[in-house]
């Protein structure tokens, strides 16, 4: 499906210049919905396009990062102002079934917010968590918006510009997509040592100061 759809952005979308943008826009915002086009590929395209000298790659990445937030917002934004009434659409229900709904609240319970930032490295997750988000009413859309935008900064860049630096060759390109989400989890890794590290830093130092006293 993959190796399909990129396929299909080199040879039907190079040629249109600015309908390039829009057409990564609206299918980022669509995969928000659920829709069965995988996002990482989508994102992987945008650069393609870029790579082939159809787009600017940093405009490409601008625009990709909105349609990423925009469709994750809508979705959250559906949660909150219908609540549980959504789930009485059957397109809705299928995304988020009841026992579906229950795990991803009982996550919440366990993770907090931090759900949120993990849900957009968790293909087929994302649109039930963010949805879910919205139906319990508990968190902000503040929170929402900036755990899920500290993911995106992460997650955007790696796969527009992978599809970028090696658009002249697919067969690579669908090789490296595998190192890209490796390249993902390294920087998620990172991440969560440095805050593990500070965390027990002013823990440490706390503790210090309480004896000092």
């Amino acid at each position: 499906m993959a190796e399909k759809f990129l396929q299909f952005v080199i040879d039907n979308l190079t040629s249109f210049g600015w309908y390039n943008y829009l057409f990564a826009f609206l299918i980022l915002i669509l995969c928000g919905f659920g829709l069965p086009v995988p996002e990482d590929i989508t994102l992987v395209a945008g650069g393609v396009v870029s790579g082939l000298k159809a787009t600017d790659p940093h405009i490409m990445l601008v625009v990709c990062f909105a349609g990423v937030l925009i469709g994750d917002s809508t979705m959250y934004i559906l949660g909150k102002t219908f609540g549980y009434k959504i789930q009485r659409f059957k397109p809705i229900r299928k995304i988020l079934p009841p026992s579906r709904f229950a795990k991803v609240q009982n996550e919440f319970t366990k993770h907090g917010i931090w759900v949120l930032f993990f849900a957009r490295f968790m293909p087929g997750l994302r649109s039930p968590i963010f949805l879910a988000a919205g139906m319990s009413r508990r968190i902000p859309f503040s929170q929402f918006i900036v755990m899920d935008g500290l993911a995106a900064i992460i997650s955007v860049p790696v796969w527009v510009y992978l599809g970028y630096y090696f658009a002249d060759s697919l067969p690579d390109l669908l090789r490296y997509v595998q190192d890209g989400q490796n390249i993902v989890h390294v920087i998620i890794g990172l991440i969560i040592l440095l805050v593990l590290f500070f965390w027990v830093k002013s823990a440490v130092k706390k503790k210090m100061l309480g004896k000092n006293k």
